[in-house]
């Protein structure tokens, strides 16, 4: 790793000589870009000085992509910045080579370089897309847009809302990001959790709403670590998609839910307040109810309240199936700070958790730091695998799942609902399946992008 100093200023240089006229380029070759590149944005509130970003097209988020289910999405990436890039296409079933991840489904794209994604999108729902070369620290400064694939049939909603969470470690005083990507403490506990809490990139995110209207929420985590607890003021709401994926039947909501780093979940929602008062997305701190959106209420957008939603049309073939003869496989996490961990092997050799520390290293997936050379799973394509997970440590993880979507095993043998990402606490033991109906190499790691960093990567094999 080279220095700060060093890095902004190869940084500066190679931006100087590597700079592309995009418009030029892009009617040169006729095709959709979206460029990686630096920009600025007004993160901290009116006042404080713009923050230094990257972003897709220079903004944060990054453009909305919206898409029917069954099209074909074609992008070129240009990347821009100093740095080599790739982009993911988080929660979508789609061909192993457009996965996005360097060193094991492409090859990173290096500054001023480009790469062509092109796929077609099989499920409708809420997606989102981000870096996925330096995560810690590429998505950190804002390398992520939503990625919306709609229903052949639009539900019954006035309007939505796509909200896109996330928090910013910004220095106080100048309004600019904390450099420390790789610091000890943030990848050996909770991760790196911000000192801003925005919505779409501003802190005040308010949305103008009518009295018994009813919303379609599509909520993105886009945090690096931060698990986002939630609620409903002002609003009568129901789950109806989690992760992309619709629920059987609405799950009403009652209380407060909690929603994961990569994890996205679809609320339909009735404006219950009454005209002149104000509706919220309320995000919970330390039992303290704050405003993560605000929706002041106008008037009356009718005199009457619709009946409780439908479900959502599901997804095809997402039927797990074969169980009596799955392929097995368990999961052992281990390590951070208060952890057991003695020892894991790392680059091939056993170490210390001393040495591990030294190295900036704390995580351990069955004794092994990082990706191993042999796959956590090789399974032929069509066979159902069952993968036990033990989170042997004090902090949460939210487990994320490349290629594929998965149903959690309940302790009565009951299947929860499809997710491409479980968020297990501290001391969980769970089980998951899928089936392997996805070929090619497929990444399986936590979302606390520090952790994955700092050894909680594997990977599963789908045989074609």
């Amino acid at each position: 790793m080279t220095t700060r100093r060093a890095f902004l200023a190869g940084g500066a240089a190679l931006a100087s000589s590597t700079a592309v006229p995009v418009a030029a380029w892009a009617g040169a070759q006729g095709k959709t870009v979206l460029e990686a590149k630096e920009g600025t944005a007004q993160i901290a509130p009116a006042g404080y000085a713009r923050t230094a970003i990257w972003g897709y097209d220079g903004g944060v988020p990054g453009p909305e992509i919206r898409l029917r289910q069954g099209d074909r999405l074609q992008r070129t990436f240009l990347n821009g910045l100093p740095q080599p890039s790739t982009v993911h296409w988080h929660g979508l079933r789609i061909d192993n080579a457009m996965d996005g991840v360097p060193g094991l489904t492409q090859q990173a794209v290096q500054p001023g370089q480009t790469f062509d994604y092109s796929f077609t999108a099989p499920d409708a729902g809420t997606y989102w897309y981000h870096a996925h070369e330096r995560s810690t620290e590429q998505v950190a400064r804002g390398l992520y847009g939503p990625l919306i694939v709609e229903e052949p049939e639009q539900p019954d909603v006035d309007r939505e809302e796509v909200l896109v969470l996330d928090d910013w470690l910004l220095n106080p005083e100048t309004a600019q990001l904390d450099p420390d990507y790789m610091a000890r403490h943030d990848r050996s506990h909770a991760g790196r959790r911000g000192n801003l809490i925005v919505t779409n990139g501003r802190y005040d995110l308010s949305i103008p709403a009518r009295r018994h209207e009813r919303l379609r929420l599509r909520l993105i985590n886009a945090a690096n670590a931060r698990i986002f607890e939630l609620g409903l003021a002002g609003f009568e709401g129901w789950v109806l998609a989690e992760d992309g994926m619709p629920l059987a039947a609405p799950r009403k909501i009652a209380g407060t839910f909690l929603l994961g780093p990569g994890q996205r979940m679809d609320l339909f929602v009735d404006v219950v307040a009454e005209a002149g008062d104000m509706a919220h997305l309320v995000h919970v701190v330390d039992g303290e109810g704050l405003a993560q959106v605000s929706f002041p209420v106008q008037r009356d957008n009718s005199r009457t309240r619709r009946a409780p939603p439908t479900a959502l049309p599901a997804n095809p073939a997402m039927e797990i199936s074969g169980l009596e003869a799955a392929q097995k496989a368990r999961l052992h996490m281990e390590g951070g700070a208060m952890g057991r961990l003695q020892t894991a092997v790392l680059d091939g050799k056993e170490r210390t958790f001393r040495q591990l520390v030294q190295a900036n290293q704390f995580w351990s997936f069955n004794g092994t730091v990082g990706m191993t050379d042999t796959p956590l799973v090789a399974v032929d394509k069509g066979r159902a695998v069952r993968l036990e997970i033990f989170n042997d440590t004090v902090f949460p993880h939210a487990m994320h799942l490349h290629g594929m979507h998965f149903r959690e095993v309940m302790t009565d043998g009951q299947f929860g609902p499809l997710r491409d990402t479980l968020l297990m606490i501290g001391g969980q033991n769970r089980e998951i399946a899928f089936m392997a109906d996805n070929p090619g190499d497929w990444l399986f790691h936590c979302h606390m992008l520090g952790h994955a960093a700092s050894g909680m990567m594997t990977w599963v094999r789908v045989a074609a």
